[in-house]
This record gives C-alpha cells, sequence and structure tokens, in this order.
C-alpha cells in the first residue's frame, strides 16, 4: 500500500505557468483532435452508494489510508477512518468531509493536526489494467482544498508503477480540472499534464470525470468533452508504465506544495460528493488494440489488405493495397510495444514524418516512438506520434493503391479492421 502522494503536488512555479498557459489553450481549442472513443466492455467494478445515511463506506470495496505524515506534499490533514470523514449521506452519495478539527489529539508532521480527512483505495479489493475509469463528483471548494480521483499502478514503487490522475483541482482555481501521468522521468513536475477550464466553478453542481485507458493511449474527459490524451510519443523518451493493474483512490487533502494553505476565506467544513464510480472493461476485440497476434488488416472501402509489394522487401519499401491473401507479406503482428510488424520489420511514416501525405512505409524496427499505431474502436489505424490515420492515397480503391498518413476524417479509405 503506497503510504505517500508524490503526484502533482510537487508542482514548481514554473509548471504552474506551464499549467496556466495549457488552460488557457483549452478555452481557445482543444489540444488533441478527438478521436473515437476506446473499445469498452461492460462495467466490471461499480460502487452506487446506494446505503442509507450514516452507512460506513464499504470495506469490501475500499479501504484507508490514515495518518498525517505530509503524504509526500506538505498537506495538513490527518486522514481518518472515521463516519465523521467518510459516510454515505443516504441520498445516493459517498461524502468525504474536511474539517478544521482534531478529536483525538492526532500528531502530524508539523506538529498537532489541524484538520481531519479522509482517502479511500482499492489496492486491497479492486485492481484492472486498462478500460473506463469514471466517477460524478461534486467537488469542494476554497482556498487550500484539494480533491482528488486518481490512481496508482501495482507492482513496484512510485513513480516506477505510473499515476494517472483522472480529476485534481486546487482551490485558488475553481473552474479548471487538471488530468495528468506520472512516471519514470515525468514524475512530480514532470508530469505530462492537461486541463480544461469551465465557464462556472466545478463545485457550484456535480461533474462527470473519466479516463478511457487502452494500449498506448490515455484519453481524459470532462462531462463527456475530451480535453487531454497521452501516448508514448509525449513522453520525450521515457518508458510507458501503462500496461499493469491499477487501483482507484479518492481524497480531500488540505493544503500543500501545489494547491498552498487556507486562509481567512477558506470556510470548513468542506465536502466532496461522490454519486458514483464507475469501472468498464477494455475489449480488444472487433475494434480496439489488438492483442499480440498475426493478422491481415483488410480497407473497408476496397475490401483489399495492406500488403508489402515483393517477396523480399527493400528497407523503406511503400506499403500499398492488395487482394487479401495469405502470403508473409499480409501477415501483421500487432506487438506489444505498439508496433505493426510483418517480415521481420515495422510499418514506419517515412522519416518519423507527421504531416499529411508522409508515406507509410516497411523499414527495421528501431524503437523509435514514431512506429507505434493502435486501430480504435471506429477502425482508425492511428499513428501515435503524427495523430493521423492511414489512408489509401486519392482513395484508389484498386491493386497497388498506395499508403500515407493523413488527418483522421472518417472516411471510408481509412477505416480499417483485422481479419
Amino acid at each position: 500500500m503506497f503510504t505517500a502522494r508524490p503526484s502533482l503536488r510537487f508542482r514548481p512555479l514554473v509548471l504552474l505557468a506551464v499549467a496556466l498557459v495549457a488552460t488557457a489553450t483549452a478555452l481557445v481549442v482543444p489540444a488533441y483532435p478527438d478521436r473515437a472513443e476506446a473499445a469498452i466492455g461492460p462495467i466490471s467494478w461499480q460502487d452506487e452508494f446506494n446505503s442509507p445515511a450514516g452507512t460506513p463506506v464499504d470495506q469490501s470495496k475500499w479501504r484507508f489510508d490514515i495518518g498525517g505524515s505530509g503524504w509526500g506534499n506538505n498537506e495538513r490533514q490527518y486522514y481518518t477512518n472515521s463516519t465523521s470523514n467518510a459516510v454515505h449521506d443516504g441520498q445516493g452519495n459517498l461524502v468525504i468531509t474536511a474539517r478544521r478539527d482534531n478529536p483525538a489529539n492526532y500528531q502530524c508532521h508539523y506538529g498537532r493536526c489541524e484538520y481531519t480527512s479522509a482517502r479511500l483505495l482499492t489496492a486491497a479489493t479492486f485492481t484492472q489494467t486498462y478500460g473506463r475509469f469514471e466517477a460524478r463528483i461534486k467537488i469542494p471548494r476554497g482556498q487550500g482544498i484539494w480533491p482528488a480521483f486518481w490512481m496508482l499502478g501495482t507492482g513496484g514503487g512510485w513513480p516506477d508503477a505510473g499515476e494517472i490522475d483522472v480529476m485534481e483541482n486546487i482551490g485558488r482555481e475553481p473552474n479548471t480540472v487538471y488530468g495528468t501521468v506520472h512516471g519514470p522521468g515525468y514524475s512530480g513536475g514532470g508530469g505530462i499534464t492537461g486541463s480544461r477550464t469551465l465557464g462556472a466553478p466545478l463545485a457550484d453542481t456535480f461533474h462527470t470525470f473519466r479516463v478511457d485507458w487502452e494500449p498506448n493511449v490515455i484519453t481524459w474527459y470532462v462531462d463527456g468533452v475530451q480535453y487531454h490524451r497521452v501516448d508514448p510519443a509525449r513522453l520525450g523518451g521515457n518508458r510507458w508504465v501503462f500496461d499493469h493493474p491499477f487501483f482507484m483512490i479518492l481524497n480531500v487533502a488540505v493544503g500543500g506544495n501545489w494547491p498552498g494553505y487556507p486562509d481567512g476565506s477558506t470556510q470548513f467544513p468542506q465536502q466532496m460528493l461522490v454519486d458514483y464510480v464507475r469501472v468498464s472493461s477494455y475489449t480488444s476485440g472487433g475494434g480496439g488494440e489488438p492483442t499480440p497476434g498475426t493478422n491481415r488488416i483488410r480497407g473497408a472501402q476496397s475490401g483489399r489488405c495492406i500488403d508489402i509489394p515483393g517477396a523480399n522487401p527493400v528497407e523503406g519499401a511503400k506499403l500499398q493495397i492488395w487482394d487479401c491473401n495469405t502470403t508473409a507479406a499480409q501477415s501483421w503482428t500487432f506487438a506489444s510495444d505498439g508496433t505493426i510488424r510483418a517480415m521481420g520489420k515495422c510499418m514506419d511514416p517515412a522519416w518519423a514524418g507527421t504531416a499529411n501525405g508522409t508515406e507509410v512505409n516497411l523499414v527495421s524496427c528501431n524503437g523509435n516512438t514514431a512506429q507505434r499505431f493502435t486501430l480504435n474502436a471506429a477502425g482508425d489505424l492511428v499513428n501515435l506520434n503524427a495523430n493521423k490515420c492511414v489512408d489509401v492515397r486519392d482513395a484508389n480503391p484498386n491493386n497497388g493503391g498506395k499508403l500515407h498518413l493523413w488527418d483522421c476524417l472518417g472516411a471510408a479509405n481509412q477505416k480499417w479492421s483485422r481479419i
């Protein structure tokens, strides 16, 4: 069980400036184009919080972190397992309450604790790899108040096991939600962060916060609107650590390096209401990221398959479509590192290009993130580095039609399936 929260809470002032720039950008145009939603299966875990008022947390689903160590961020609260800090309200919500009190002479890293709150986690009860993680939450408000819905990876220490922050807010930015990943080389203030600023404080009403997590892609949404996406190409060559089970955490912190500390304007108690938490499974069937294995890749427009010209392809051979067959030239392996391989080489955008019209070739596998692709649920074969689709040039449906990258438009000559 993790006992520290080394997250965005280590943000230096310079990163706050970066985050503010990202927020301003989100007001003008999304930083990432919308993509088809992940291949999401049925609900695999949920808590609807429908117990009678005063009912404690269901410990078959949630356990507690307890203490006042500062949690790696100089936070001021002592986390308890008391119904004073986490309880059902009888109206379909879990209520996590941060209070300015200390009923049991709790001791914190700075001396006698000033505040209590709660931090719930599923490390001992539920973990999952990939899928949709969603909660409907009405957050608290006020300077120094820091609510979060987030996940940590199992089987290793932080940051090597990874962290996915589904939702974070700091009281001094009442309209802004943040979503972030942390891992080795991009932890703390170096986390890969996106944000969305709404037209009213998040604390005014309930909002839904979610991530869709697939192999090689994590996408963030607030109220169903995408605002952030991370794939291996965004990690600056650092290691992708999001292919193993994670567990969930809900908490309300008080104070810390990032949000600052309560002041005379901060009112207590502050409550976070959680209507539900739901997790859906990930499925690679039909669409979505394939599990490793050999497949032909057939185009929807032509009915022909992605093909390597020549029995002994040269380095840089230009990929094409051709009548589907069972030769090695059409036997593609969707590898676990995100590459698509055939005949001992990798599908590759020429010169790691990202522009419209970049040829799709076959070259030696070299570990470059430009060689990573995903086949999503909508049938788009997307190059993750360029965020563009594999497209049949000029929509040519005939044998020999060449492939290149192009903006994802939903056109038939950009649609593919595994057979």
